[in-house]
């Protein structure tokens, strides 16, 4: 069962031992909302429901204190943090509790203050970019178990993420382990059918390597002036910023240089490569998921698929009814699905799916894990094959071994097993702004 089944079963127990005395408030994002309000109706019916959505919840606020749930989105909890703070609340759950990893963000702050002796995160991703994001889940877990953040950064982060110290690892693998219910899917999910990861790469294109070179002697030159006046610790803005721009350039040339003459999708390696596998898996039966972070590449895609009369739905950020493209999928409707990594990364059940593409990697290997679980998780019944798209010899491919590392390193802190760790040195910032191999 799901992170979600087994909180509201929990919930559901406590109601009827009579323990459930006062609302539990579950906070989630806008995008999952409904997803809480179907598992309420099919598993607990019996739990009463309050929706603090929308402009006109105000009023409904009064009559909080009777219900046994409420149901309420990070942004509107930071709006409302004054009236829950007032109220005496049985539970606080945070579902994709990854929301408040910035602890100096306000919504992390409001969550901090409500009223509650019980306290839930729900999340797949406790650790997305670095150890200080799993301080923040625990100071509104237990403030304080964790010290202050300077303390947590002087005792683990700083000797963790530096590789100098594998026992202050294992200390804190062994701290955080009663208070985490964590169950890998071999584990829950047997019956599963098997997943296939497939890297394919691609060459770019004589005229995209080009301004691949172009671009990546500019933003080396401009990184390695800045960490000369500033640091590396203060430069991290224009090195991510440059980093950028080598990867939308491995993407389209147009998301970097619109005002250039190409030709397309001869001059976008990756686009042309995507154009000639997806006919070839629709023929086939597939029902695929493409996932890209930036939606201009997305919306580069849509005219590509106009142009060869191949249907689809599309989920981004601003995507006003996420529940229809959702449905036409899910009924065999369209055979592709454009879905926005940020916006469509969890959340989602795309179980009629069996292809995922990745059209762009990602830092972090649990975004992308977490994105192609939409399609392999319980439910589905069909093997699901994963494509990772690569411009060869890029910065996208160490990106891919630089993935490797930090999956490592979570999967040492989660489980206390050896592991890999990694950091921004200038070693690696070196290798990321390599010339083209």
């Amino acid at each position: 069962l799901g992170k979600t089944v087994q909180l509201l079963a929990h919930l559901l127990a406590e109601k009827q031992n009579g323990r459930l005395k006062s609302p539990c408030l579950i906070v989630a994002p806008t995008s999952v909302l409904q997803s809480w309000r179907q598992e309420i109706s099919k598993f607990t019916p019996k739990l009463t429901v309050l929706e603090a959505i929308g402009p006109d919840r105000q009023p409904l606020l009064a009559d909080a204190g009777r219900a046994d749930l409420i149901l309420t989105s990070y942004g509107l909890v930071r709006n409302d943090v004054a009236h829950y703070a007032k109220l005496k609340l049985s539970h606080v759950v945070l579902d994709e509790a990854q929301f408040i990893k910035n602890a100096a963000s306000q919504t992390a702050r409001a969550v901090c203050c409500l009223n509650s002796p019980r306290r839930f995160c729900l999340t797949g991703t406790p650790i997305q970019n670095h150890l200080g994001e799993l301080w923040s889940l625990f100071q509104f877990l237990m403030p304080g178990f964790l010290g202050s953040e300077q303390e947590f950064q002087r005792r683990f982060r700083t000797p963790i993420e530096d590789g100098q110290s594998p026992e202050r690892r294992a200390i804190l693998a062994r701290r955080l382990a009663p208070f985490i219910l964590r169950r890998t899917k071999e584990e829950v999910a047997k019956e599963l059918p098997p997943r296939t990861e497939i890297v394919q790469t691609v060459s770019l294109s004589p005229r995209q390597g080009e301004l691949y070179e172009a671009i990546r002697l500019a933003m080396e030159s401009r990184v390695q002036e800045e960490i000369r006046g500033r640091g590396l610790a203060r430069s991290q803005i224009v090195v991510l910023a440059a980093l950028l721009k080598l990867r939308q350039l491995c993407c389209d040339p147009r998301l970097t240089h619109p005002e250039e003459k190409l030709s397309i999708p001869e001059d976008s390696c990756k686009l042309e490569a995507l154009l000639e596998l997806l006919p070839e898996m629709i023929e086939e039966g597939r029902k695929i998921l493409l996932f890209s972070q930036f939606t201009t590449m997305l919306a580069l895609i849509e005219t590509a698929l106009k142009e060869i009369a191949i249907p689809y739905v599309i989920l981004t950020g601003s995507t006003k009814d996420r529940t229809e493209p959702v449905r036409r999928f899910q009924a065999g409707e369209v055979p592709l699905f454009l879905i926005s990594l940020k916006a469509g990364g969890f959340g989602l059940n795309l179980t009629a799916a069996d292809t995922v593409i990745h059209y762009d990697p990602w830092w972090n290997p649990a975004a992308e894990a977490q994105a192609s679980d939409r399609a392999h998780r319980i439910g589905q019944d069909k093997p699901v094959f994963i494509y990772k798209l690569v411009a060869e010899g890029t910065v996208e491919a160490k990106i891919l071994a630089m993935q490797e590392k930090k999956r490592d390193l979570v999967a040492g802190l989660l489980s206390e097993q050896p592991g890999h760790e990694m950091k921004l040195d200038a070693a690696t910032l070196q290798d990321l702004f390599s010339p083209l191999t």
